[in-house]
């Protein structure tokens, strides 16, 4: 018997190992491909497809979005390499269009629109630009519309409905396990807490989501309305009223220009390109970002540093999708020190987080702003914590669907006495030296005087983080308070109440700082830089497979899962907004 154990165990370990070679042999074969020089041939179209959601860096992991459950790999394309893409095809005679697939935009509203920006942009060179999709959801048509030609599969539907916003409550899940969410905050409008001591919105935090969804919504409209010559007026009609969902009544409401086949549409793209029957040279973003090379003109001493920081903000070092407060400084000091390095562009795209790392980032953005210009691109979010990293800047650049400001703090601790003593029948006993030993211990809750101590910490954070962007935005402390007060603005009501100074995205943000720094000859140098992709494929495998499969057979039911997982590593006080709010 042992020795047949001994056989299995050791077939086992082999077909392990075995998997696990074959991995890295993998690996090597993508990561060499992924440095094979590309050639773009003549009468190419550019070919985007926008299904997955869009970081805004590309990954240097060739196993980025590497699938387990289903072993399938798709190139991760990030927004710098769609949006320096679509610039450089612009004027190149290689590409003749571009055709996007955007039926599952999955990205936030930001993003959209600087793609659409971009795509915007790329038209002015006469080329042309065509949307396919089998269906549209809302936020993938807003993307869609700004096409030469929007196209819809004949059976397909368009979803146009208007804006809806909606975020999760625990209060009553609290109850039934008899935990008490203590909390401490600062700032009326602070809505992150409200999920664990709400069982729906407060009127102060309705009444912020309302204009919030109005002014994107507005934002949306008068952005189709433009591109598809239909009345604002009327598209509002039409998404009342449902009367576009099915493809013939999109068409009849020139949301769409035709009802075609993928098949048809590929006709149209050998017509437009003057290609022979079943020979068209399509290439796709990620391979084509690849050909894109500095402009030629002789080496450029200049440059400009972008520094990414994207996820919520965390102490210490960088986890994959988060803000590691040591990584981000890191990054902002060495683009400091570095005297080929004349100006800074911090992208952030932060519902925040840590009150401390928020605060170590902003310290290097200080030293930063006294060695050379610093200018901030705002993604989607750049709210709280985010906003906080960012107010140091000479300029501010959002898009108008950008969510910014949430000026406030808060703080939370778990009283779960009647979980352990009544329901599970658990009683803790032990010792402590002084009176609040044990502040924040999960069997009992707080008394008055330790509330009085945490909501002291609270007010002096808070009252730091109105200095600080009274300072670096030249207001008044009063002004401030006015804005701030935990309340959430979108990028259009934010320039107009002067937190940001200028609506755009990080192309518009690196002209700035390239302004500021007197300088027009430079490259561009990414922070923080990237790792080897072996180092990183053997850090994060095992999280990422952990992630796509919880993913799969979570399903809707994912969202709700990484609340509760994301709450249960918030630590000290936080500078953070209510990410788990959908805007759909």
């Amino acid at each position: 018997m042992l020795q047949f154990l001994k056989y299995v165990l050791a077939t086992m370990v082999g077909f392990c190992l075995l998997i696990f070679i074959g991995f890295l042999f993998m690996a090597a074969i993508v990561s060499f491909a992924s440095n094979k020089e590309v050639k773009v041939k003549p009468n190419s179209v550019l070919h985007l497809e926008l299904d997955q959601p869009i970081a805004d860096r590309s990954s240097s992991d060739p196993f980025a979005n590497f699938n387990p459950a289903s072993i399938s790999l798709k190139p991760d394309v990030g927004l710098n390499d769609i949006i320096k893409s679509i610039h450089y095809a612009k004027t190149d005679d290689n590409i003749k269009g571009i055709y996007f697939n955007t039926q599952m935009f999955s990205s936030g509203l930001a993003t959209a629109t600087e793609i659409r920006d971009a795509l915007e942009d790329f038209k002015i060179s006469g080329k042309f630009v065509i949307a396919f999709g089998d269906s549209y959801s809302q936020r993938s048509y807003y993307l869609a519309s700004v096409a030469d030609q929007v196209y819809l599969q004949p059976e397909g539907i368009l979803e146009f409905k208007g804006l809806a916003a909606q975020a999760m409550f625990f209060k009553n899940a609290m109850d039934k396990l008899g935990v008490e969410p203590q909390v401490i905050r600062e700032g009326k409008y602070k809505s992150a807490i409200e999920q664990f001591t709400l069982d729906k919105m407060s009127e102060e935090n309705k009444h912020q989501i309302k204009e919030l969804v109005d002014d994107f919504w507005k934002h949306m409209v008068d952005k189709i309305s433009i591109s598809r010559s239909i009345d604002a007026d009327k598209l509002t009609e039409i998404a009342n009223s449902l009367s576009a969902t099915r493809a013939e009544d999109a068409f009849e409401n020139n949301l769409v220009d035709g009802l075609k086949y993928q098949d048809e549409v590929h006709q149209i793209l050998l017509e437009k390109t003057e290609s022979p029957e079943d020979e068209l040279n399509s290439i796709g973003v990620g391979e084509y970002s690849k050909s894109v090379k500095a402009p030629k003109g002789g080496y450029k001493k200049d440059r400009i540093a972008v520094v990414y920081a994207e996820g919520e903000i965390m102490y210490g070092e960088q986890p994959e999708g988060k803000i590691g407060s040591e990584g981000v400084a890191e990054a902002i000091k060495k683009a400091r020190e570095d005297d080929k390095v004349k100006a800074i562009v911090l992208r952030v795209n932060s519902p925040g987080g840590s009150s401390l790392a928020s605060d170590i980032i902003w310290r290097e953005m200080e030293l930063a702003k006294e060695a050379k210009p610093v200018v901030v691109s705002m993604g989607n979010l750049a709210a709280s914590g985010g906003y906080y990293i960012s107010c140091p800047a000479n300029s501010i650049v959002a898009q108008p669907t950008t969510l910014t400001g949430s000026i406030g703090v808060w703080g939370m601790l778990f009283n779960g006495q009647e979980l352990l003593n009544e329901k599970l029948g658990i009683t803790t006993d032990g010792y402590k030296s002084g009176r609040m030993a044990d502040l924040g211990a999960f069997d009992r809750a707080m008394t008055e005087e330790e509330k009085a101590v945490i909501q002291n910490i609270t007010g002096d954070v808070y009252d730091v983080f109105l200095d600080h962007v009274a300072e670096g935005r030249d207001m008044t402390k009063s002004n401030v308070d006015t804005l701030g007060q935990g309340r959430i603005w979108s990028g259009t009501d934010a320039l107009n109440n002067g937190l940001v100074d200028m609506l755009g995205g990080k192309n518009k943000a690196i002209e700035i700082a390239a302004k500021l720094a007197e300088t027009e000859d430079y490259i561009i140098k990414e922070l923080p830089e990237e790792e080897d992709p072996m180092v990183t494929i053997m850090k994060q495998l095992e999280t990422r497979a952990k992630t796509k499969i919880l993913k799969e057979q979570a399903g809707v039911a994912y969202p709700y899962i990484k609340a509760l997982n994301d709450l249960n590593n918030i630590e000290g006080i936080q500078m953070r907004m209510p990410f788990t709010l959908e805007i759909y």
